[in-house]
């Protein structure tokens, strides 16, 4: 896998974890379909955050690493 599909990939996934995790805001503090729910409300809402931080939090310091790497590469060749 090329080095630009990788970071396409990675971005695609922090957009996707973001997403997530607004969706996960708004249906715990927003939306009362989830209160009538009750725990089981409680729970999707939770499990939206979640899946939100996992896309979001590790790819944008993996992206940071290859964006850094790329960029002294960049310098050493100058």
């Amino acid at each position: 896998m090329s080095e630009q599909r990788l970071v396409l990939l990675l971005k695609i996934s922090i957009c996707i974890g973001l997403c997530l995790l607004l969706l996960g805001v708004y249906l715990h503090l927003y939306s009362d379909y989830m209160a009538s729910l009750g725990v089981t409300g409680i729970i999707i809402s939770a499990m939206c955050i979640a899946f939100g931080l996992v896309f979001s939090l590790p790819t944008k310091m993996y992206l940071t690493f290859i964006l850094i790497k790329r960029e002294s590469e960049m310098q050493s060749k100058e």
